[in-house]
């Protein structure tokens, strides 16, 4: 089972660690305020009032172990800053940070902190690939200067397999999932449409109508992509 930690109960980590714990993950969450403990409390694995700053509570926390850990201190640059030095101290390499300012994210980027979050320009940037192709279902930046977007299969792709797209050669974007629909009977006989996953397609692998393509590449073949595949709605 993977394990992550949040750092920081907000609106943005809140969210984070109820969907990581929702879909099967063990989850840790973190704040030194007890009301936000309390509200989260139950819906994650364990939540702890504790402050992140304290490098001997987050060691006997075990938040070396973790697979990530989510830094989604927004309103405090100092405390954020501080506990990413903590956690690069404790050997946590994988960490992903949630910032408000570009200021923020430039000292977390010398720290060496690969991944940074910037809510609203996510948000903004989603909306506006989404108004402009109806195809896009979500576009998320990544600091290395990437991109991973979900796409509804263009109908000029129906029927063609992975091999025939060619979109790493041809378009520079790699395809690293497929979301489908299974159709399947359940005991009662009732038939049930359940969402699944392909996280590791082939090249013989078929696109069909409604399939959505998790796509990763650089942020400017990405938008190429959306561009000429739009779907105006």
């Amino acid at each position: 089972m993977a394990k992550f930690a949040v750092i920081g109960l907000g609106k943005f980590g809140l969210n984070v660690a109820t969907n990581l714990y929702e879909n099967g993950a063990e989850v840790i969450a973190i704040d030194n305020n007890q009301i936000l403990v309390d509200e989260i409390s139950g819906r994650v694995s364990v939540a702890i009032n504790m402050n992140s700053t304290d490098e001997r509570a987050l060691k006997l926390n075990r938040i070396q172990d973790m697979d990530a850990v989510i830094l989604a201190i927004g309103n405090s640059i100092e405390v954020s800053v501080l506990t990413a030095v903590i956690l690069k101290k404790l050997g946590v390499s994988n960490i992903y940070a949630k910032v408000d300012s570009k200021i923020h994210g430039r000292i977390l980027e010398l720290l060496g902190i690969q991944n940074i979050i910037f809510p609203e320009e996510q948000i903004a940037r989603q909306l506006a690939n989404s108004l402009l192709s109806s195809s896009v279902l979500e576009y998320i930046d990544l600091s290395s200067g990437h991109s991973i977007v979900e796409l509804i299969v263009p109908e000029k792709w129906v029927g063609s397999t992975l091999q025939q797209l060619a979109l790493p050669t041809e378009k520079g974007v790699n395809i690293i999932a497929i979301k489908y629909t299974s159709l399947n009977v359940s005991e009662e006989g009732d038939n049930i449409l359940e969402r699944r996953i392909n996280d590791m397609p082939g090249a013989n692998d078929i696109v069909h109508e409604g399939d959505v393509l998790v796509l990763i590449g650089p942020k400017s073949r990405i938008n190429d992509l959306i561009n000429e595949t739009a779907q105006k709605g």
